[in-house]
């Protein structure tokens, strides 16, 4: 994985860092390609039981690196093979933008430990995720009127489903730069710790997340998906197939391991 993304394995935790505390981890064409195949091999692991997406430095993701370009010097004059540059310009942010869909589906908790500021497709990252931990430091911007764009990673759809279509509107339209404090009271931020125990405390919810049923909580986070979206019949026929999935896969999990041997 290249420095731009930092990996560590914490006994069934997998930290996800983006690495680019000097633009306090704004995306650029040499990060989105590896945060990506960082969260796709988060999700194929099965000895990974809670993924943990945070920031180096004092900033959790500041958005897109406008300085860089957000990868647009990949994108060559319009040609038969790869189209026009807007259709370049598409397929290759859509593949970046894999890494909220995989926050949001992998079939295991994911947690962002928000450090400092947010904005612009962080906030994408950040609402992908199941829960967000966020220290007294973190801001909450969306930032995109500010570029004259409208919103990318998945930030426009899931701050709809978090917090309602009035509160969102509001944070894209106007703009407002938040507090730790008034993102909280809003319901953007999970959890407020103080930003010297925010690693702790986050690790502390992901030991127990990994601790706990995860076949459960793989059948728990897609029913909750499925709410999001499904009918409420089509949702309870998923809630009546999963509940017998999950207490199944848990019930033979159990007994193996009580019929383990001790060491």
């Amino acid at each position: 994985m290249a420095d731009e993304v930092l990996i560590d394995d914490l006994d069934g935790i997998r930290v996800v860092t983006l690495n680019r505390p000097d633009r306090l981890n704004a995306l650029n064409g040499a990060m989105m390609g590896p945060l990506a195949d960082a969260c796709a091999d988060a999700a194929r692991e099965a000895s990974v039981g809670c993924v943990v997406i945070t920031g180096a430095g004092r900033g959790f993701c500041a958005g897109g690196d406008i300085k860089d370009g957000g990868g647009e010097k990949a994108v060559v004059p319009a040609n038969p093979l790869s189209g026009s540059r807007v259709e370049q310009g598409y397929s290759r942010l859509r593949g970046f933008m894999e890494t909220s869909r995989l926050l949001h589906e992998m079939p295991k908790p994911t947690i962002a430990m928000i450090n400092g500021p947010v904005a612009g497709a962080g906030i994408g990252i950040a609402g992908a995720c199941d829960l967000r931990f966020a220290g007294y430091s973190a801001t909450f911007l969306a930032a995109f009127d500010r570029i004259g764009a409208s919103g990318d990673f998945g930030s426009t759809w899931f701050w709809t489903k978090i917090v309602g279509t009035g509160v969102a509107r509001e944070l894209f339209l106007l703009g407002d730069k938040l507090s730790a404090e008034e993102a909280f009271a809003k319901g953007l931020y999970t959890r407020l710790h103080d930003d010297a125990n925010l690693r702790e405390e986050t690790l502390k919810a992901a030991r127990r997340l990994v601790d706990g049923p995860r076949m459960g909580y793989r059948y728990m986070k897609l029913n909750l998906n499925n709410a999001e979206d499904w009918a409420f019949e089509a949702a309870l026929d998923a809630e009546a197939l999963n509940m017998g999935l999950s207490t199944q896969a848990s019930a033979l999990i159990w007994r193996e391991q009580r019929n383990s041997p001790q060491e």
